[in-house]
């Protein structure tokens, strides 16, 4: 977001938002992709698909767009504190990358930085990767420069009771849409990216993906006073056919609720922290069409995005760790 510390910030601490990123015009989609599968034998039918599926949503991927938003609306949020620090955004797999963004807020005057990963629940690919090209990047600063910015990651907070309220609130707002018949006949799916299933086991995924889906089920119950039966499913898989992944399957999801009558669901997409390609296409055109084609009305709560709620836990994150910067002696 940023492209040098702003004026009434700490001059020697910023924020870095890490992302996966997105391409922001049809042009850069091919490119993106080769970025995120290099090293892989994806197929060539399978790149096109993906690149198919870009166009169907317009061509582009808001995510840069969005987490720019959640930055700024961090940054706007931390002026209000007594750490008003700059929030930068690196992405993984685009510009801005991790690698020059870390080598810009250097290069500006800051010594520390706060990381954030924005991905709720973590693997190796959701964390690990992101936090091992961070350390690439801080090896190439302290072997150019002979120095190394001091570094504080974020703990995890896919529990966190305002990424809680944020979810359940985006789920209670598509409720008020529904007629009370409706509800009557309704089932509540939370989603989230659906990895191999050796990757899961490591990291203990689906556990933190049920627990954050408990609570936000349990929050969305005591705002409306309705024991709303709900399940959680996984989307957007990929990888070799042979190879097992977490289930169950969103589309087999669906089809249970309609075999338990159910005629209405709404997805709840509580693994993702913006929208993008696996929400716009996997959720808005994918599974709507297998819910039309079984007969079922689906809607889609809104993903967290800037949610004043999650702001606010972006902002208390960054706080502790700023006070406990500023607590240690320099080094």
């Amino acid at each position: 977001m940023n492209s040098k510390l702003t004026q009434g910030t700490s001059n020697d601490t910023a924020v870095l938002l890490l992302g996966f990123g997105g391409p922001e015009r049809f042009e850069d989609v091919p490119s993106f992709i080769q970025n995120v599968v290099v090293g892989r034998n994806v197929p060539q039918s399978r790149i096109d698909s993906v690149i198919d599926q870009y166009k169907q949503i317009g061509g582009r991927s808001p995510f840069n767009e969005l987490t720019s938003k959640q930055a700024q609306a961090l940054q706007t949020q931390l002026a209000t504190t007594e750490h008003p620090l700059p929030v930068y955004t690196g992405m993984l797999y685009w510009a801005p990358y991790i690698k020059d963004v870390v080598k810009e807020i250097t290069t500006c005057g800051a010594q520390r930085i706060i990381v954030i990963v924005m991905a709720v629940h973590r693997t190796e690919a959701s964390y690990e990767r992101y936090i091992k090209a961070l350390t690439e990047a801080l090896d190439e600063i302290e072997s150019n420069h002979g120095r190394r910015p001091t570094v504080e990651i974020v703990g995890q907070w896919h529990l966190h009771p305002l990424y809680i309220e944020a979810c359940a609130d985006r789920v209670v707002s598509t409720l008020e849409k529904m007629t009370d018949r409706e509800l009557e006949s309704l089932r509540l799916i939370f989603t989230a990216h659906s990895v191999p299933q050796e990757m899961s086991d490591k990291s203990r995924y689906q556990d933190q993906m049920q627990a954050t889906a408990s609570a936000v089920a349990n929050r969305v119950r005591g705002r409306t006073g309705g024991n709303i039966p709900w399940a959680v499913a996984y989307q957007s898989r990929s990888g070799q056919p042979n190879e097992p992944w977490i289930e169950p399957d969103l589309h087999h999801e669906l089809a249970v609720c309609k075999k338990l009558g159910k005629t209405n669901v709404v997805l709840s997409p509580i693994g993702f922290v913006c929208d993008h390609v696996e929400v716009l296409f996997d959720l808005d055109i994918l599974a709507a069409r297998t819910a039309s084609e079984l007969g079922m009305r689906m809607l889609r709560a809104g993903t967290v995005g800037d949610h004043p709620s999650f702001i606010r836990l972006l902002s208390e994150v960054t706080t502790i760790k700023a006070e406990s910067f500023y607590a240690k002696p320099e080094r």
